[in-house]
């Protein structure tokens, strides 16, 4: 697997992974931008508008038979939180040629669908059509109130939401319910429009076609792209300390049997130089897999909740800490958990815990090659924190990381905000 990376257009960067191992090519456009309460919902519409029909295929049934005409090819919109920059476009994968007879070019003829998407939609007077923007405005509006029906995902939601709140960190990819309903098609198209200008643009291809001819293709493909002033000032602002010096604690009472406890952390000093595989790995070892010291201590032997996990952020330097509980056992399973991460600061970590989570992380990195959406996910986040190295190389950084290497990581880890969602402890009978 070859990859290289290039400046095709303006403030247009390429990442090009050249393998045979997939039968299917993947290509994808994301606009960056950065994320704010303003704008978000507006950003992740107007991919979802642009696929409702182009100049060429003006509705979604023509858009589908154009795909079919190509091999059952699928471009898809797209819209990702990337620590505080949002990243919107779109993702298509087809058969890669090499699996189609000799001399079938697909894909020129999906990139050039997809920059008429990004580029050359249906609009009524120049103006995207009302039609369009209600209709996806609607089911965006209905994503946001959904939002509340995976008690995991809202815990984790409402604790960036609070934790963050003075940061843009806080916005979420959706946007709000108040911000969504206001948009309106001549607002959106004006926005569009700007952003379109404004906007760096990642690119990322994988198949089997060599880089330059992939580079023609999204050239010709974006040949109309407008550029002005480009937004090059993107990036995450990284709080090393924690608001307040205790914890703040935000209880949330809602009609569910199951609490959800979910415990926010500023990884501190360790993101001044941040080593990426031993925080990878630090995370591991406190709360990610069934090796971890949460799985092991907090699930297992103290029965104190029925799933317990941790996350980090590396873009912005937080882990977040969820776990379902019984309310009565808060307390307990509160104080468990920082027991737990205070272990890890103490380097209380046994020689089976280490090589269990970097045996993990390891085969985790190393699967990411087994899946050309992993990997563009993975190159994106890599892309925008400036690092070059692969799944591979991060792999191999991972089996080089000591106990050292995990205190050192751990050591300016604080607690900064508890989120409690808690229900009724006699309604056995209310849903999660």
């Amino acid at each position: 697997m070859r990859e290289t990376r290039r400046e095709i257009l303006p403030g247009v960067y390429m990442t090009c992974l050249t393998t045979g191992k997939f039968k299917t090519g993947l290509l994808s456009v994301n606009l960056l931008t950065r994320l704010s309460r303003e704008t978000a919902a507006k950003n992740t519409l107007i991919p979802s508008v642009l696929r409702r029909g182009t100049v060429g295929s003006p509705d979604m049934a023509a858009l589908a038979a154009r795909l079919d005409s190509l091999y059952g090819a699928r471009i898809e919109p797209v819209a990702r939180k990337k620590g505080e920059i949002q990243c919107v476009g779109f993702w298509a994968d087809f058969v890669d040629e090499a699996w189609l007879p000799q001399g079938e070019r697909l894909l020129e003829q999906v990139a050039a669908l997809m920059g008429e998407m990004l580029l050359a939609p249906n609009t009524r007077g120049g103006l995207l059509r009302p039609e369009y923007v209600d209709g996806e405005k609607e089911k965006l509006l209905e994503d946001i109130r959904a939002r509340v029906n995976d008690k995991i995902s809202y815990s984790r939601y409402r604790l960036t939401e609070l934790m963050c709140a003075a940061e843009d960190y806080a916005v979420d990819v959706l946007g709000t319910e108040e911000e969504a309903r206001s948009i309106g098609y001549v607002a959106l198209t004006r926005h569009y429009k700007a952003l379109l200008a404004a906007s760096p643009i990642e690119v990322f291809y994988c198949g089997t076609a060599d880089p330059d001819r992939v580079e023609r293709a999204v050239q010709d493909a974006l040949a109309t792209l407008p550029r002005g002033e480009l937004d090059t000032d993107l990036g995450t602002d990284i709080r090393m300390n924690t608001v307040e010096a205790e914890p703040r604690v935000f209880v949330e009472d809602m009609d569910v049997a199951q609490g959800k406890l979910a415990i926010g952390y500023r990884l501190g000093q360790a993101m001044e130089d941040p080593d990426m595989a031993a925080l990878r790995t630090m995370n591991a070892v406190f709360g990610a897999g069934v090796s971890s010291k949460l799985f092991v201590h907090v699930r297992e032997k103290l029965s104190l909740c029925y799933f317990a996990s941790s996350a980090v952020d590396l873009m912005k330097g937080v882990m977040a800490v969820v776990s379902g509980i019984e309310v009565k056992d808060y307390d307990r399973a509160l104080e468990e958990i920082g027991r737990q991460l205070q272990a890890v600061k103490d380097g209380d970590i046994t020689d089976g815990e280490l090589s269990s989570a970097k045996a993990g992380l390891v085969n985790d990195l190393l699967s990411t090659a087994d899946s050309a959406g992993a990997l563009e996910s993975f190159w994106l986040g890599q892309n925008l924190l400036g690092l070059e190295y692969g799944p591979e190389e991060l792999a191999a950084l991972v089996e080089d990381v000591t106990a050292e290497d995990v205190v050192k990581a751990a050591a300016g880890v604080e607690c900064d905000m508890v989120y409690f969602l808690r229900g009724s402890e006699e309604d056995g009978n209310a849903q999660d």
